[in-house]
């Protein structure tokens, strides 16, 4: 066994590399500030794909989410949704606090 592999051995994968584009994405956990519970939430949602995110609306996919779990999700999860719904459509990887200043504008309290 090569020295790589024993130092391999009993350790989980490494997590997907975040994309800096868009067209980088190949699954949901490539995108920025997705993590696996997100990347779950919106396969729930029928979001399988990266790609899927570019034509959906991050509020609706929000209350969906609100609305198929039965509780109200933190609001923080609405302004990632926003963050990853702009990022499929070509805007820069932001952090999603940055976008809750918009929530709150757009939104208001949700």
């Amino acid at each position: 066994m090569t020295p790589a592999a024993k130092t391999l051995q009993g350790r989980r994968a490494l997590p997907p590399r975040k994309a800096r584009h868009a067209d980088e994405c190949e699954t949901l956990e490539q995108l920025p500030n997705i993590g696996p519970s997100l990347a779950a939430d919106l396969r729930l949602l029928g979001v399988n794909h990266p790609r899927d995110l570019a034509t959906r609306d991050a509020f609706v996919l929000y209350q969906s989410l609100c609305a198929i779990t039965g509780t109200r999700q933190d609001p923080c999860v609405l302004d990632t949704f926003m963050a990853a719904t702009d990022f499929m459509r070509g805007a820069q990887a932001r952090p999603w606090w940055t976008y809750t200043a918009e929530r709150k504008s757009v939104h208001g309290a949700v």
